[in-house]
């Protein structure tokens, strides 16, 4: 058993974010053979993601503030906090905070056997797609 030294909180590109968002890295691979990465994502109001996916899928679980979460067909979740969302691998989605209220979330997922290719990022969530809801 091992603590592991904190990592320094990072800002998220713009080129995959709008907004202000802070990513804390709490899980990476130790070993051969493990995937799993976890971190705290907190967003300033009206801060998302941009359209993107996951090789493997990805779990979000909204720990304060309420989540927006976003998919191709239109639908735009509602989010509480202690509520978990699920999206499977391959499908384009976006998250953020609603336009009055920070949020955070924890993110889960498996990293692809080429890291590199565990998210695919897209284009920036357009004005009236975040506003849909």
């Amino acid at each position: 058993m091992q603590i592991q030294p904190k990592p320094a909180t990072i800002k998220n590109p713009a080129e995959q974010f709008t907004g202000d968002v802070y990513l804390d890295l709490l899980a990476a691979p130790q070993q051969d053979g493990q995937h799993m990465m976890v971190a705290k994502v907190r967003f300033i109001p009206g801060a998302r993601t941009a359209w993107h996916s996951h090789a493997n899928g990805q779990t979000l679980h909204v720990t304060e503030g309420v989540a927006l979460m976003g998919t191709r067909d239109g639908a735009v979740l509602v989010v509480q906090p202690g509520q978990t969302v699920y999206t499977p691998p391959g499908e384009e989605h976006w998250h953020g905070a609603t336009p009055d209220d920070y949020m955070e979330h924890l993110a889960m997922f498996e990293q692809a056997d080429d890291p590199a290719m565990s998210t695919t990022w897209l284009e920036h969530v357009a004005e009236a797609d975040y506003h849909r809801p």
